[in-house]
């Protein structure tokens, strides 16, 4: 079957002979849900007493759509990325990869643009399809790759919340180091509870909180500017062509590609409620500008810190026993501000509830997307488990395997780049870029809704790539090793190009044999 072949079958198939205008007339009405509501589970009757959101992953109706606020859509990822976890992302650049300043700075405004295209891109989904990132992905993937993709993104959930939360109790560790500290396991409890206080209510609170957030995140940043520069310890350091820094500007982008594109897989779900006539381009360009300029300065700020840290004898040894958090502390508090600079450190502490929110919401949504009787349980319910299973990882993380949670985070985030060059092939070439060929009703039909062949193939393929590029302490690739005398880091690119060449090879195959 040809690709006009399908599009008009899959017409068809849902709408009988009816035109293309009918289709879309139809198509932008409500969709009703036909799942007889009889009694709410405890949970959700405690959620709605309390007005938190209480819908799981069945479609947003035009009825509930209500945010119309574009700085909803801004906002929401200026706060989540104006956090200490992108700061610690900059530090990498001198410190590890050995690259200057201004090579620094070419990684992470290059990539990182790069990284929140697909994000500001599939948040227009949302607005026009009511449909959560995961459901979304069904349509994008194929059914059985959505849900491996969707048990995947779980996975990254709480490791990245466990490991987030393990360096904001390092920080609230080093503050009030001649009294009483703030012992480990008590600031990991701190850091989830606060998140699971604002995840609990849902979509509109948690646009709310991450709307003002930021706020107290960038004084502190700029206090950090400020003592920087009244340090004098910065400097950008010699720019030294070749291989190897080639190698090591590949390797930081790699990082800053991971961490920008890592909102993709739940882009969707905090543009659901935005009525389906906002304006996309709208929407797009205020998502892109709320993700780069909290990305490109917090990582920038953190790339002139690292610089810092080569020439101060004091910031290297502070960052060399308690990273980031270390050298945050040194800044700010020793021969510094003092007691102020202490108070900094416990407010850019708090900045990682800002960035697990998102993870510890959407974890519910993932979850549910999985397999259908998980549906069944409130999304509050996973929400709080995905909170209470972070803090179970991350407590003993931070005594005993810190380490190799961060590593194994840095692998898992490779899966990124496979499920951007997937989804992206199916909708322009197979989808001919239109809504039109997405009907909602479908989001849980197995016989409508394509398999997954193709998906799961182009998974399997897009792993050996990110196998032969990436370059990490514990695997160095076949290619990406060659790269300079440390290599370079092209896990993400390679896997983005194999996943995209097996789809697209399997693709046609599978729309002539299965027809969907």
């Amino acid at each position: 079957m040809s690709k006009e072949q399908y599009e008009i079958r899959d017409l068809e198939k849902h709408n009988g002979s009816r035109s293309d205008e009918d289709y879309l007339d139809s198509h932008s009405q409500p969709v009703v849900e036909t799942t007889e509501v009889t009694q709410l589970s405890f949970v959700d009757r405690l959620a709605a007493k309390l007005r938190a959101e209480t819908k799981g992953i069945d479609p947003i109706t035009d009825d509930e759509k209500n945010d119309s606020s574009i700085w909803n859509a801004a906002s929401m990822w200026f706060s989540a990325n104006m956090v200490i976890a992108a700061f610690a992302l900059g530090v990498l650049g001198p410190v590890i990869f050995g690259i200057n300043f201004w090579g620094c700075v070419l990684a992470i405004v290059l990539f990182s643009a790069l990284g929140v295209l697909p994000v500001a891109f599939y948040s227009v989904f949302g607005a026009e399809l009511g449909l959560r990132q995961m459901v979304l992905s069904r349509y994008l993937l194929g059914n059985v790759t959505a849900r491996v993709f969707a048990l995947i993104n779980v996975v990254a959930c709480v490791g990245w919340g466990a490991v987030n939360t393990i360096a904001s109790a390092q920080l609230l560790h080093k503050v009030n180091p001649g009294g009483a500290q703030c012992p480990p396991w008590a600031g990991c409890l701190i850091i989830v509870l606060s998140t699971i206080v604002v995840t609990f209510f849902g979509y509109r609170v948690i646009h709310a909180y991450e709307k003002w957030s930021w706020i107290p995140n960038f004084a502190v940043f700029l206090v950090i500017i400020a003592r920087l520069k009244i340090n004098g310890s910065f400097s950008a350091g010699p720019w030294i062509h070749g291989s190897t820094t080639a190698g090591g500007v590949l390797s930081m982008g790699s990082v800053v590609f991971g961490f920008a594109s890592g909102w993709t897989t739940y882009a969707a779900d905090y543009t659901v409620y935005m009525p389906r006539t906002t304006n996309k381009p709208k929407v797009f360009f205020a998502v892109m500008a709320g993700l780069m300029f909290p990305l490109c300065f917090a990582i920038i700020l953190g790339a002139a810190a690292g610089c810092a840290a080569l020439n101060n004898e004091t910031y290297r040894t502070y960052y060399d026993d308690g990273g980031v958090g270390g050298l945050v502390y040194a800044i700010l508090v020793p021969n510094s501000v003092g007691g102020f600079g202490q108070f900094c450190c416990v407010l850019l502490a708090m900045s990682t509830v800002a960035n697990n929110i998102p993870n510890m919401y959407s974890i519910a949504l993932g979850t549910q997307a999985m397999w259908e009787p998980l549906a069944k349980i409130p999304r509050v319910f996973w929400t709080m488990a995905g909170n209470l299973v972070t803090l179970a990882i991350a407590i003993p993380a931070y005594y005993k395997f810190s380490e190799f949670m961060t590593n194994f985070m840095d692998a898992i985030a490779y899966y990124l780049a496979v499920y951007i060059g997937i989804s992206l092939s199916e909708h322009f070439i197979y989808r001919k870029a239109r809504f039109s060929n997405y009907n909602v009703a479908d989001w849980d039909n197995w016989s409508a809704l394509p398999l997954g062949v193709a998906g799961c193939c182009a998974l399997f393929v897009g792993a050996v790539g990110v196998a032969l590029g990436m370059v990490q302490t514990y695997w160095a690739g076949e290619l990406g090793r060659k790269i300079g005398e440390y290599g370079g880091d092209i896990g993400f690119e390679l896997g983005l190009a194999f996943s995209v060449i097996t789809y697209n090879i399997i693709r046609p195959f599978e729309l002539r044999w299965l027809g969907r």
